[in-house]
């Protein structure tokens, strides 16, 4: 893994606080939304879909503040939108950062050069840069050409200031283990801490819905690519647990942590997820962790979540899991995942399929 060992520790200390505490449901990742605002129209993104006077809203320093306050998780992720056209973002990240919390200020890295003068580097502070794949997958799923070079060109620049910088890809249909795999190579060879990689959420509103890779499809897709990991010896740095790399080969049946990554932006805290808009919003983080209807949502349970294996909702379902099985986890992280033999069923698809047969047997 890449993640820096003082972040493991901070972020292990949380856990260990929350467990002793006897908390059950606890954000692990606060996902601040300040703004849904973007200079890019990506195909598979549904967050700029809303009218002009809603993309021209931002969270006040003030706001956002008060959501990493009230939350309490030891990681903020700063999503968007684009982070970086919001005139108050280094204020809102020096306070985040004064909170000793760790930041993720997500970008597409077109204003990156430009705006990083603003901030100082620190190791609560880290650049993550949205790259798709090399620069064709890229440029594709961005819709504009020329958008790789100038996120290389501006990675290349943060790591030369001494910023901590991670690659977040998301993955879309038509992809290949190889053609991940030489993105992958790439990355390392840039020297960035570590690449965030995750299939893409089906959102109903994107412009396209032909680019969405299916459940099945993608542990068939990580089974190849950690293969080609195994015969190359090679040594990816991923930001994952290593159980939820086993989660996406298809090795680990987990049901999604919605409340691990709670969703702050400019209508309120999200229902019950950052990729589900519209299940309405919660005034404040005590009410959408208590009227949340939590058992609504997985991949059995509602039809907009059935191909979600997405980090934010099953990544905290894995670091339960690595928290009860430690030494598991660590075999995981040893070896890889396993990439031959049966693939374990989904749970919430399997009780669906015992519903099913249950309601046949009571009609007959």
């Amino acid at each position: 893994m890449g993640i820096p060992l003082k972040q493991q520790a901070a972020v292990a200390r949380y856990l260990i606080t929350q467990k002793l505490k006897g908390v059950k449901r606890y954000p692990l990742v606060l996902m601040l939304e300040p703004l849904f605002q973007c200079n890019l129209a990506c195909a598979g993104c549904g967050k700029i879909d809303h009218p002009d006077e809603i993309l021209k809203r931002r969270l006040s320093v003030a706001e956002c503040l008060e959501a990493v306050d009230e939350c309490g998780a030891p990681i903020v992720s700063i999503p968007g939108g684009e982070p970086l056209l919001h005139k108050e973002m280094p204020q809102i990240v020096e306070g985040i950062i004064a909170r000793k919390k760790f930041v993720y200020l997500c970008t597409n890295a077109l204003l990156l050069k430009k705006r990083m003068k603003d901030y100082t580097p620190s190791p609560y502070l880290t650049f993550s840069v949205h790259l798709d794949g090399l620069k064709e997958r890229h440029d594709a799923s961005v819709c504009q050409e020329g958008v790789f070079e100038r996120a290389v060109d501006a990675i290349r620049e943060a790591l030369a200031r001494g910023f901590r910088v991670t690659v977040n890809c998301t993955l879309f249909q038509g992809e290949s283990a190889e053609e991940i795999a030489e993105f992958l190579d790439f990355c390392n060879g840039l020297g960035i801490e570590a690449v965030t990689i995750s299939p893409g959420f089906q959102y109903e509103k994107a412009p396209r819905q032909d680019v969405f890779i299916r459940n099945s499809e993608t542990k068939e897709l990580f089974r190849r690519l950690f293969r080609i990991g195994k015969e190359r010896q090679a040594k990816w740095r991923l930001n994952h647990s290593s159980f939820y790399l086993d989660f996406l080969a298809g090795n680990r049946a987990y049901s999604c942590t919605p409340w691990g990554n709670p969703t702050r932006n400019v209508f309120g805290w999200q229902k019950p997820c950052y990729f589900l808009a519209d299940e309405g919003y919660a005034k404040t983080f005590k009410e959408l962790m208590e009227t949340t209807p939590w058992d609504k949502y997985g991949t059995a349970r509602n039809p907009k979540c059935a191909n979600c294996m997405a980090h934010c909702g099953y990544e905290p379902t894995a670091v339960e899991d690595a928290m009860a099985h430690p030494l598991q986890a660590a075999w995981v992280a040893l070896m890889g995942p396993r990439t031959e033999g049966p693939m374990v069923p989904d749970p919430e698809m399997a009780r669906k399929a015992r519903e099913a047969d249950s309601l046949a047997e009571a009609v007959e």
